[in-house]
């Protein structure tokens, strides 16, 4: 595999969008590597099928586009108790995940004119989400999460939008789990998230 680049998606006909081809960073610097390997890691996280075939997320950009911002949002999270090698690590991922939906969005043909409007507008959506998130996670609130995540992923469905409560338990153990990590594998871009079991043979 190239130096700096990610495989593609693990579905087995990914769509265009969210999930292209990574690893065009701007920055050439010592955290390189370990920004591509840790980004690599939490993209693998939200490509598994198993969130879409048992947790209700929609196997579409925008549902990718929710997930991952769920799973980066429980990464950033994590690092605010980190150093500030840490800190920085994490904001440079954030970073990565911004070069990618640029890159996606200008694969998908939009138009150079319009690119800079949509990701401002996609920027906002995932630090609104940070907000609303921290907000039930932080209470410790799996139901208030379970709300955030069903206004976001179905925006439009009303009361016909499924619950997103299993959802909601992963991301509440998946930062039980982030929390027990060691400051090296975060140093490290080592860190690590739990699987998602099955709904139905072990689900949250």
């Amino acid at each position: 595999m190239q130096q700096g680049r990610a495989q593609r998606g693990a579905l087995n006909e990914p769509i265009p969008g969210i999930f292209m081809i990574f690893g065009l960073f701007r920055k050439r610097n010592h955290n390189q590597l370990i920004v591509v390997r840790q980004y690599d890691t939490l993209t693998a996280m939200a490509r598994l099928p198993v969130f879409y075939t048992d947790y209700e997320v929609p196997d579409t950009v925008m549902g990718r586009f929710e997930l991952l911002s769920a799973v980066m949002i429980l990464f950033f999270r994590r690092t605010r108790s980190s150093e500030t090698s840490g800190q920085e690590l994490a904001q440079e991922i954030v970073d990565a995940f911004f070069e990618d939906i640029d890159y996606s969005i200008r694969e998908l043909g939009i138009g150079d004119n319009s690119v800079p409007k949509r990701m401002k507008k996609l920027a906002g959506m995932f630090y609104g989400r940070l907000e609303s998130y921290a907000a039930a996670m932080d209470g410790s609130d799996r139901v208030a999460l379970a709300a955030a995540l069903r206004r976001n992923i179905y925006p439009k469905a009303g009361e016909g939008a499924p619950s997103m409560i299993a959802l909601a338990d992963w991301m509440m153990t998946a930062e039980a789990h982030l929390s027990g990590i060691a400051e090296t594998e975060i140093a490290t871009g080592s860190a690590t998230l739990p699987q998602p079991p099955e709904i139905g043979k072990d689900a949250p």
